[in-house]
């Protein structure tokens, strides 16, 4: 799959077929394209934790609560992003410019994890919704969990939706 096919198949999977494990090679192929992610200053303020087995069974509880995402629960792995300290050079300029580096280079370290794992016939959840607290208990963190992806091959009735984007122009403006 090139990059627009990648784009245009990935989706947020909310059915996962429980029975099928995700093979070590993918998993490793997926966080491989997390590595190469861009972040500030190639600090890579960021951690990931993949949880299994029973560990990713208390970590798609931790996501569930007041009833949201029943479906995490089928999911056999977690992907657990935490923060970490900036480098140096990024937290100052972070400082400077009064903006959030952190939560930006996390959020592109989401997006090439999840396309790598759609690339690899996976799908994947990226889930805000979740215990901070549980969650660090649970891996064993000490820095704050911003996102959980839920990863897995999707069930037989996870069938491609159609995207429901905003149209080119009122999405983008060009300035000369």
């Amino acid at each position: 799959m090139n990059f627009t096919e990648i784009a245009e198949n990935r989706q947020s999977c909310r059915s996962y077929d429980p029975a099928r494990e995700v093979e070590q090679e993918k998993l490793a192929c997926i966080l491989a394209a997390g590595r190469l992610a861009p972040s500030a200053c190639n600090g890579q303020p960021y951690h990931i934790t993949v949880c299994r087995g029973e560990a990713a069974a208390r970590v798609a509880k931790a996501t569930q609560g007041m009833g949201m995402n029943k479906f995490a629960a089928d999911a056999p792995v977690m992907l657990v992003l935490s923060e970490k300290p900036y480098v140096a050079s990024a937290a100052l300029g972070a400082k400077v410019k009064k903006n959030d580096y952190r939560s930006i280079d996390i959020g592109i370290v989401a997006a090439y994890l999840t396309a790598e794992a759609t690339a690899q016939g996976l799908g994947t959840c990226i889930l805000g919704w979740l215990d901070d607290a549980q969650i660090r208990e649970i891996c064993g963190l000490d820095g704050a969990v911003r996102l959980v992806i839920t990863l897995g091959y999707p069930g037989s009735g996870d069938t491609l939706r159609p995207k429901k984007r905003k149209p080119m122009d009122e999405l983008v403006k060009t300035v000369e």
